[in-house]
């Protein structure tokens, strides 16, 4: 028998507890500068130097951080269901637990790409620096969509959605868009999972989800428990 799908959608609070913060929640401010500086095209026109040692350290970071309880237990979820995990986190944690199918919305910090040509990519695996060129002559930036950047990836992104089984949000406050809009692409009679231990949201959309009022870390198991009774 065919399994069912399970589509997840995970934002930051899905890799806080993996030790990777979240630049929101640190009051919006990486060493004194808005993240318009350090993650926004414009921020990139005015001052590629600051942003490129921004996300520097970001994919150091990301390179030593291990996946959680949380990303494992979505791993694990492969087992009982077919499971597509929509990200909006740079980090490649859900791949290091054995997650199959990830969608990165935003981009992944293991990989640059030329400036002028965005499928020109390769593996980042030192710091980038002014003047390093891709073989096209243009600089290497990170494979990150900034914001004022269009999201690529969402045309699969609202594709998988709309052909969920379940469908579960994961450590995201939907507060970025054009992500946060994919709840609206959730067929009505698919049952809805939302993993947070804060209130997230509300509307008629939000209200149909059941919320597990857990981290990550924990919460996917109490998300595993629901599914499991729903099979």
């Amino acid at each position: 028998m065919k399994k069912q799908t399970l589509v997840v959608l995970t934002g930051a609070g899905m890799s806080a507890e993996s030790g990777l913060g979240t630049f929101r929640g640190n009051g919006g401010l990486w060493e004194n500068h808005s993240l318009e500086e350090v993650a926004s095209i414009q921020g990139w026109y005015k001052n590629p130097a600051l942003v490129l040692a921004f996300y520097n350290e970001r994919r150091r970071a990301a390179e030593k951080a291990s996946p959680n309880a949380g990303h494992l237990a979505l791993a694990e979820l492969e087992d009982l269901l077919t499971v597509k995990i929509i990200t909006q986190n740079v980090d490649t944690l859900h791949e290091k637990a054995g997650s199959t199918q990830v969608l990165h919305l935003h981009g992944r910090l293991d990989q640059k790409r030329s400036f002028q040509a965005p499928d020109l990519l390769a593996p980042w695996t030192s710091d980038l620096q002014l003047g390093d060129m891709a073989p096209d002559g243009s600089q290497w930036r990170p494979h990150i969509v900034w914001f004022g950047e269009e999201v690529p990836a969402m045309a699969e992104a609202m594709a998988w959605v709309s052909e969920a089984d379940f469908f579960a949000v994961i450590g995201t406050s939907l507060q970025v868009y054009p992500a946060a809009g994919l709840i609206h692409e959730v067929p009505y009679q698919v049952p809805c999972f939302l993993v947070d231990p804060h209130n997230v949201g509300d509307g008629p959309r939000i209200s149909r989800f059941q919320h597990v009022k857990e981290p990550a870390s924990r919460g996917v198991f109490s998300l595993r428990m629901a599914l499991e009774a729903l099979l």
